[in-house]
């Protein structure tokens, strides 16, 4: 009888000990599954860049093109020469999935030309910064560094040749009114319609020339632009680099996604006084930057 007393007790004491044991348990669930610093917050993660590669920076740039940027290179006769000018000269790399690079510098009578292509692709070790975001950071500062002036309004011509032309209109009117106002020799004018209108017409002509022949149109001063990848540049430096030439340096610049490209593109004149052409050297660099957008999204 005692021992039949006795296994109740016995169960009913398990069972306490089992209910404590799950009710802690479950307690402790919440702490273990949680962020440590942040209780019940789990950790975010960022996606990761689209790249993961890079391409070859030297077989990035056809044979076309280059012969675009690089007129001397079809003048080459030697053969073994000229497949070594395509090939170009690829740039020290230490991990050629991060950064890559490529040389080509070509001579030719009227010029010597130069074209670097650079390829970065950024990784960011912050795990709470997307590759993307630490791209976009980085690229800001190469804005930056690039020191663009402020854009020029499309329209500040014709504003510019407006006043002018106002003004010329009142001083022929007022030269209508009292004829000794006007340049001697010059035949009275009655109203004073005719010299208004030329006055205007010298005034505008004035202002298309410009009336700063050193100021750049604003077609092709450095700025940023709007169609090329996620977002971009085009830099341009005109420069002396001696007595008997001019070099000019036109720099495009793009991101895409987590892969920053870099363009330089260089020009030296052989001739003295000839400065080599602003847009014409626009031109071509952002026809190979739009190529190589192209090819990464491709």
């Amino acid at each position: 009888m005692q021992r039949k007393a006795y296994v109740p007790g016995v169960a009913a004491l398990l069972a306490a000990l089992l209910a404590g044991c799950t009710g802690g348990a479950e307690g402790g669930a919440t702490a273990d599954d949680s962020n440590p610093g942040q209780p019940g917050v789990a950790t975010e993660t960022v996606e990761p860049g689209k790249y993961r590669t890079l391409p070859e920076p030297c077989g990035a740039v056809g044979d076309k093109m280059l012969d675009a940027l690089l007129p001397g290179i079809e003048e080459i006769t030697d053969e073994e020469q000229r497949e070594k000018a395509y090939a170009g000269e690829p740039t020290l790399a230490y991990d050629t999935d991060r950064k890559v690079g490529c040389r080509w510098k070509v001579e030719s009578a009227e010029a010597t030309d130069h074209l670097f292509v650079d390829f970065e692709r950024v990784v960011s070790y912050d795990g709470a910064v997307s590759d993307d975001s630490e791209a976009e950071q980085l690229f800001a500062q190469q804005v930056e560094a690039a020191d663009l002036p402020e854009p020029v309004a499309s329209g500040s011509g014709s504003a510019a040749s407006d006043s002018p032309s106002g003004s010329s209109s009142l001083s022929a009117g007022e030269s209508g009114e009292s004829p000794d106002a006007g340049p001697s020799g010059e035949p009275p004018t009655g109203a004073g319609g005719t010299p208004s209108s030329s006055a205007s017409s010298s005034a505008s002509a004035s202002s298309s020339t410009g009336a700063s022949p050193d100021e750049t149109p604003a077609e092709v001063q450095p700025r940023l632009l709007d169609d090329l990848g996620d977002e971009a540049f085009v830099d341009d430096e005109p420069g002396n680099s001696g007595p008997t030439a001019t070099r000019r340096t036109v720099t495009v610049a793009f991101r895409t996604s987590n892969v920053m490209v870099t363009i330089e593109y260089a020009e030296q004149s052989a001739t003295l006084g000839v400065v080599p052409d602003s847009e014409e050297m626009q031109d071509k660099a952002r026809k190979l930057a739009s190529q190589l957008a192209d090819s990464l999204s491709g």
